[in-house]
């Protein structure tokens, strides 16, 4: 699966209408909303801010007052054109006084956001389980040649009053069985299910 690596922004002017896309990464529809919101406030005096998402948790597009099916609708087709996942495209656009008809629109919409794709890092994903170690400070050796000699990946560290490292496994080894001999020192749970970059 891919998604873009870091947000991205892109511009391109047609007849005097000024289209401005923003690309975010995004795991969910929680997380499109709180960026088309943020774009919203930022571009309050646009026009149109239209939106198209792919997440996690379902897919979604919006005109905002554009002409029914000439903004999100081909924003979102570029997205699927491109297998993108994980990604919200917000289109702002301000008019230049020149009306662009349907087509028109259609065509500046899917533009924007196929300028902003070719600006964008491309990444494959894939879907990991996440697993937390917790354990003492003089375990640590112990727990770094463990997770060195089977090939897991520590994607966060955690140092507070014990230490807490994030694990996924690169060839779903079975996290729990790698430790179970030092359960009486080292705790190991299941944290959440998350897209990664592919490891």
């Amino acid at each position: 699966m891919k998604t873009i690596r870091k947000p991205v922004q892109s511009e391109i002017n047609i007849k005097k209408s000024q289209f401005i896309c923003c690309l975010y990464p995004t795991e969910n529809k929680r997380e499109s909303k709180e960026i088309i919101q943020r774009i919203n406030k930022k571009y309050n005096d646009a026009t149109h801010n239209c939106t198209a998402y792919i997440v996690e948790d379902g897919e979604g597009f919006d005109d905002d007052g554009e002409p029914g099916g000439t903004a999100g609708k081909p924003m979102i087709n570029v997205l699927r054109k491109n297998e993108l996942h994980n990604v919200t495209a917000v289109v702002t656009r301000y008019f230049g006084g020149i009306k662009l008809g349907a087509g028109g629109l259609v065509r500046a919409y899917s533009k924007s956001v196929m300028e902003a794709i070719g600006e964008a890092e491309i990444v494959e994903i894939e879907e990991y389980d996440v697993f937390e170690i917790i354990f003492e400070y003089g375990d640590m050796k112990l727990v770094d040649t463990e997770v060195r000699n089977n090939s897991l990946e520590s994607i966060d560290k955690d140092y507070t009053d014990k230490v807490s490292y994030l694990v996924v496994s690169k060839d779903s080894r079975d996290i729990e069985k790698i430790f179970e001999k030092y359960s009486d020192k080292i705790s190991v749970r299941f944290k959440n299910k998350r897209f990664l970059e592919k490891i």
